[in-house]
């Protein structure tokens, strides 16, 4: 029987460990850039043409590489950086594999100029698919240049498999930023089909933090620091109100190598709470320097995934880090020793009778706000204030609990349902519907209003009125929710849709990842009146019209929300980009809770929910009333 185990090719070995190393553009100048960043580069420009397809060039002023260096550079396990394993404990440097360059030229057209500062003339090394095509003497700059050609041009499937270029350079911008990030001191550029993207000037971490997160973002930033015989922690934490959701704006470095650490990351989270909500998360630019041999970052091929020796003794340190930083710029909350707010509990009067209660209507405000006793006694009435709860309509608010006199006298008075016979106890009235499924209730039976219906707000959020089948509570944000969405599906329907061009354009700071994310989405934006331009120079994504119902909405908040939700997966612009435009257009743009409302507007709101499509629900599936009917109320007593 013939032997059927062999050696593969080293053609074949390394385009295996390509698809390890090089899974798409940005992986090749992540790698590029950090051979620049170890051969002492102080100043490193990347160009991209098509999102790296055609061609990514990575220049760098660096030490450069002899004849005999460069051609070795691109086999497989050739490296400077280690020379037995051990080595792999005490790394300084960022790339140590060897794996990279010989990846990156089984899989693209690779062309490399490099001299040395002590040689006259440098050396050209042309290599496609693993094969020198090229070697020859040339004048040069000191330093390197590498330039990538046709990534994947022998691996069609690989090809395919690549994004748009929108997407793709989303991802060359992420990596790009983190290696920027990781190394203030080195001035680096990206350029774009010849379009300036990032230009950043070495300088300090505080410098690079504010290049990177924008005025907006960077006004809002705190300083941490701390420092311990384990470990070193500089960087900045953004104010609660930066929180947002998603893991934009946070960043981990470890000996200025990004990583990413969850573990780490509960502990700044942990020292927002009480701070912020569950669900959001804070920004942070958090650099460690720990000794080397303390750290494992030889975990996968991208070398992300960093293990730390002692991380169960930093978490506490990195938490009070965070926690004073917060502390001292008067950022934690503090007690409130402000009694207006405070519950007020009632002297007892020998002439208070808590019978009292009994006869108590909080919906009878004329009485509340004037008392008039019924005879010429001397009670008089208690308020009670619980600090700003209880009713509020039509522009004002109410506060209950105030004691009304009452003629009731004797203790039977107090419960007189047990006084009365089986034949006087109230009937229960049958009703055939049920309170816990709205679907039972057509649109037409809620749409005609009781001829005494009155509006009331409850509590800022919900909007209480009588119809012919009982009492209903509506979600006013909801409910507007849902009507602003029928009027965008409506204004779509007959191809026209009201736009209000603004007077001077709302600026949003972005940067150039948040921009390609805009640009594969502005066409659809258009379609619904959100006409939008990226100023690149400025970082500014500029918005000159709006829809016509987002006259009193936040466009900072819309934009944002957009791009979180398309980071991380729950947009899909191929198939529901227009219906989850106007789904967050509606949930962003509706009432606040906390709003006040008049009659009038509370009366146009319930109308408006009626007339339209599925008024039981909103966009996203969420219910927007409920009935209490006669049966229920009865059920109480």
């Amino acid at each position: 029987m013939a032997n059927v185990i062999h050696l593969l090719p080293d053609a074949v070995a390394n385009q295996i460990a390509a698809g390890e190393v090089v899974q798409r553009p940005a992986s090749v100048i992540k790698e590029l850039t950090e051979n620049s960043i170890d051969a002492g580069a102080t100043n490193i420009k990347v160009v991209v043409r098509d999102a790296g397809r055609s061609l990514i060039q990575v220049t760098d002023n660096g030490c450069g590489m002899s004849e005999y260096d460069a051609r070795l550079a691109f086999e497989r396990h050739a490296t400077s950086k280690i020379s037995q394993a051990i080595d792999l404990y005490s790394l300084q440097t960022m790339g140590f594999r060897g794996e990279a360059l010989a990846a990156i030229a089984a899989a693209a057209q690779v062309e490399l100029f490099t001299r040395k500062a002590d040689s006259e003339l440098g050396v050209h090394i042309e290599i496609a698919g693993s094969k020198v095509t090229k070697q020859e003497p040339i004048a040069t700059n000191v330093g390197s240049q590498f330039c990538v050609k046709n990534l994947f041009y022998n691996l069609p499937v690989r090809r395919r498999f690549m994004k748009s270029d929108t997407v793709e350079m989303r991802y060359i911008n992420t990596e790009f930023l983190r290696v920027a990030l990781a190394h203030p001191d080195i001035s680096i550029s990206l350029t774009s089909n010849s379009a300036p993207v990032y230009n950043f000037i070495g300088g300090n971490i505080k410098q690079r933090v504010a290049a990177v997160a924008g005025k907006a973002l960077s006004d809002k930033l705190l300083p941490v620091e701390a420092e311990t015989s384990l470990v070193k922690i500089s960087g900045f934490v953004g104010m609660p109100e930066t929180a947002r959701k998603g893991s934009a704006d946070q960043y981990f470095f470890i000996n200025n190598r990004f990583m990413k650490h969850p573990y780490l990351q509960k502990a700044i989270v942990d020292a927002y709470k009480n701070l912020i909500p569950e669900n959001l998360t804070p920004a942070f630019y958090i650099y460690f320097t720990i000794d080397p041999q303390q750290v494992d970052v030889n975990n996968d091929p991208q070398k992300i995934d960093v293990k730390l020796e002692n991380e169960a003794a930093i978490w506490p340190i990195l938490n009070a880090a965070v926690r004073e930083c917060l502390g001292k710029y008067n950022v934690m909350p503090s007690f409130d020793f402000d009694t207006d707010s405070s519950i007020v509990i009632p002297t007892y009067t020998e002439h208070k009778n808590p019978a009292d209660a009994m006869s108590y209507n909080p919906f009878e405000r004329e009485k509340e706000e004037q008392w008039i006793p019924e005879d010429d006694d001397e009670v008089k009435p208690t308020r009670t204030s619980f600090g700003g709860g209880g009713f509020s309509g039509g522009g004002s608010s109410f506060s209950g609990g105030g004691l009304l006199k009452s003629k009731i006298g004797g203790w039977e008075q107090l419960y007189p349902s047990r006084m009365n016979t089986p034949a006087e106890q109230p009937q229960t009235i049958q009703s055939e519907h049920n309170s816990n499924d709205v679907q039972l209730f057509s649109a037409e039976d809620l749409a005609n209003l009781a001829e005494d219906a009155v509006f009331i707000q409850f509590k800022g959020r919900y909007i209480v009125t009588n119809t012919p089948v009982g009492l209903i509570f509506i979600d006013q944000h909801r409910a507007h929710e849902r009507v602003l969405f029928n009027t965008l599906e409506n204004g779509l329907k007959v191809s026209t849709f009201p736009s209000q061009r603004l007077m001077f354009p709302e600026k949003v700071t972005i940067g150039a990842e948040d921009a390609c994310v805009i640009e594969e989405m502005s066409a659809e934006l258009a379609r619904v009146g959100l006409e939008v331009q990226y100023e690149a120079e400025a970082g500014l994504l500029s918005v000159s019209s709006i829809p016509a119902i987002m006259q009193h909405s936040d466009v900072h908040i819309i934009i944002r929300t957009f791009l979180y939700d398309y980071k991380n997966g729950e947009l899909d612009v191929q198939k529901d980009l227009m219906n989850y435009v106007m789904r967050t257009m509606a949930a962003q743009s509706a009432l606040p809770y906390g709003r006040q409302m008049s009659q009038a507007e509370m009366k146009s709101l319930y109308t408006k929910l009626f007339e339209g499509d599925s008024p039981q629900l909103t966009p996203n599936g969420k219910r927007v009333y409920n009935i209490l009917n006669v049966n229920d109320i009865s059920a109480m007593f």
